[in-house]
């Protein structure tokens, strides 16, 4: 696929380029309180305004229901932005808004178009409405125009933004795509062993597809957070009010058959879900009933963390615990600590992102700890199980 030096190297001074980053931060309010998918689009976009292009930005927030809603607008998104490149980033409307927007840009300049999902034909199933906006986006870069595809987080959808635009311009892959792609196929192709990944989350049926592709590759396999209790329920041990898919039961004894995986021998329990509840650290095989498991316990971080420092390669997607909540958040602390241990001492490391991007972030860990962050949980999944991504596959055509 052509990158972003490529398109430079062409000489982009004067030139306007669409590009689709992935800017789909929390919000409290209007208060960002992760900025990390920003911080991790401005390498891209100072290239091209460095080199003279000027820059039109498109993003989705939140999930809109076919129409504007003031709660999701970029208006944080464009102030944030504006601070972390040293330059004002104006939020223009759709339509005629953006029109005169654009047109009043200067070589260097940077407008970022209000929350793309406001206009539904973005996330259509219909092949001609999404290819109907990307044409109307494509207009705004004149006959000059290029787009960089720097959003890795969204490379999974077909979305008209996404997608049906870089069938309409020349169509390049931005840093941040390039690099998650590299990382990514290194721990498909021939990841250094031993191999280890660590899954965490909610509901194993989030993660079936995953665990099925990555067992035959993978020596061990880690299981935390609330997935795990429908693991060790398999294995015939009561969960009290933990989690639990009933229906995911028989995959998981299914899963249990390959022999890597390692399941929680402790897990701090509560009786109820708040930072103010009543605690205890129970065995695995031994959770009362009345009570729900909300964290991993500490000799499973040991146990965690043994195999983890013979990994020489680790992918980590989900956290251990609630890690929102300060009484269940050393699971994740505590296996993330063993990670970077591991890093540090030679081992090759991915964070899948998503919530465990944000645990990181959220529990003050140092972010070069890791070999590698990506701002992609569901982009980074499905391309470890194996899938073709839209966004990738129309950038490998292009």
């Amino acid at each position: 696929m052509k990158s972003l030096d490529d398109l430079v190297g062409e000489g982009v001074s004067g030139r306007t380029v669409l590009v689709r980053s992935d800017l789909n931060v929390p919000l409290d309010g209007d208060r960002i309180t992760d900025d990390g998918r920003i911080r991790a689009s401005v390498p891209t976009l100072r290239t091209l305004l460095d080199a003279g292009a000027r820059v039109v930005v498109t993003a989705h927030l939140g999930r809109p229901k076919g129409g504007p809603e003031p709660k999701y607008s970029l208006a944080p998104v464009a102030a944030r932005l504006g601070e972390l490149l040293g330059a004002e980033v104006t939020l223009a409307e759709h339509g005629d808004a953006a029109g005169a927007a654009v047109s009043a840009l200067g070589d260097g300049g940077v407008v970022l178009l209000e929350n793309i999902r406001f206009d539904p034909r973005e996330t259509a199933k219909n092949d001609d409405d999404r290819a109907g906006l990307a044409r109307e986006l494509s207009a705004l870069t004149g006959p000059s125009g290029a787009f960089v595809s720097d959003g890795f987080g969204v490379v999974h959808r077909k979305q008209a933004s996404v997608y049906d635009v870089a069938l309409d311009l020349p169509a390049y892959a931005g840093g941040l795509v390039l690099a998650e792609v590299e990382v990514l196929r290194t721990l498909t192709t021939e990841p250094e062993r031993p191999y280890a990944v660590v899954l965490g989350g909610s509901k194993v049926s989030d993660k079936l597809a995953v665990i099925d592709a990555l067992l035959p590759r993978v020596d061990a396999l880690l299981v935390g957070g609330g997935m795990c209790f429908t693991f060790l329920a398999a294995q015939g041990y009561g969960v009290g009010d933990s989690l639990l898919e009933r229906d995911q039961i028989d995959s998981c004894r299914r899963l249990l058959e390959s022999g890597k995986i390692v399941l929680p021998v402790d897990v701090v329990v509560a009786d109820d879900f708040s930072a103010e509840a009543a605690t205890r650290t129970v065995a695995a095989d031994a959770i009362p009933d009345g009570w729900k498991g909300l964290d991993i316990g500490p000799d499973t971080v040991a146990a965690f963390a043994e195999v983890l420092g013979r990994a020489r390669t680790v992918f980590w997607n989900g956290p251990m615990g609630v890690f929102e909540l300060a009484p269940f958040a050393e699971g994740t602390r505590g296996v993330a600590q063993a990670i970077i241990d591991g890093t540090a001492a030679g081992a090759f490391s991915v964070v899948g992102g998503g919530d465990s991007a944000a645990a990181v972030r959220a529990l003050g860990l140092p972010e070069y700890g890791f070999s590698h962050i990506s701002t992609g949980g569901g982009a980074s999944l499905e391309f470890l199980e194996g899938k073709d991504l839209p966004g990738i596959a129309v950038l490998e055509k292009s």
